[in-house]
């Protein structure tokens, strides 16, 4: 029974993931709920070994669909890769991290960005990037050291920082956006996959058919994301940041 409703999230997670990010929202605590005694080092390493599968197929499908700015994606995304695999090693470091550490800095940004969103109603509408090649390539290697320490080590939002990154910071819409953060998300994942598949903190079991399910997941939602375009995305990114404001909330005050 736990592998159908592991699945079932599986797929919602890959379909939000895949436009907005926040599919850690939906995954990350069933395999919690749904494997109950299973240490925080494995949940990770199931998490993301399923995630990477829709990480996959959305990147593949926004690529194929929407022009990509290589000078800065690359080496924001080499960048998140080292990073997210610090994070991992940190992670099994601390065996015992007490993840309701962060949640509070990470409700107050999550909340900042998602009123600075909502306000901003020309925000992410026209793609018009800020910087010159060599600015924006540093600026893409500050964000992927940040971010992907953070999705390696915590986790919770990063693809949707990433979204709202590449927007506010680079002037992106958000389909150009959602492209640009997919392939940054896709090394903030995998790094730790293999550090966590190498230390044995895998359910393959569980994780492989999750991974189909979010991989089905994702291709609905790119696709959607591709066909709907920026004001969608929006309405949905902005669903999405109260979904998480509010889980967060709620574990924060419990």
């Amino acid at each position: 029974m736990e592998i159908v409703c592991l699945c079932l999230a599986a797929f919602f997670a890959g379909f939000f993931d895949s436009i907005v990010g926040g599919g850690g929202l939906i995954q990350l605590p069933a395999v919690l709920v749904f494997l109950p005694g299973i240490s925080i080092p494995t949940a990770f390493g199931t998490n993301k070994t399923a995630a990477i599968f829709g990480n996959a197929v959305a990147m593949w499908q926004y690529s194929r669909r929407v022009p990509l700015r290589w000078d800065s994606l690359l080496p924001a995304t080499v960048t998140a890769f080292s990073a997210a695999y610090l994070g991992a090693w940190t992670v099994r470091a601390l065996a015992q991290f007490r993840p309701d550490l962060l949640r509070g800095v990470v409700l107050f940004l999550l909340v900042g960005v998602a009123l600075h969103t909502f306000f901003r109603k020309e925000l992410g509408e026209l793609h018009h990037p800020r910087w010159a090649k060599h600015h924006e390539r540093w600026a893409g290697i500050l964000l992927g050291l940040v971010l992907g320490f953070y999705d390696g080590f915590f986790g919770p939002g990063t693809g949707t920082f990433l979204l709202f990154a590449f927007v506010s910071l680079f002037r992106f819409d958000f389909l150009h956006a959602s492209a640009h953060a997919k392939f940054v998300n896709f090394a903030t994942n995998l790094s730790p996959v293999l550090y966590f598949a190498w230390h044995g903190d895998v359910l393959w079991k569980y994780s492989v058919p999750m991974g189909l399910c979010n991989l089905a997941g994702a291709w609905v939602g790119s696709h959607l994301a591709i066909r709907k375009g920026n004001r969608f995305i929006r309405w949905l990114f902005l669903a999405v940041l109260v979904l998480l404001i509010g889980r967060l909330a709620w574990d924060f005050i419990r």
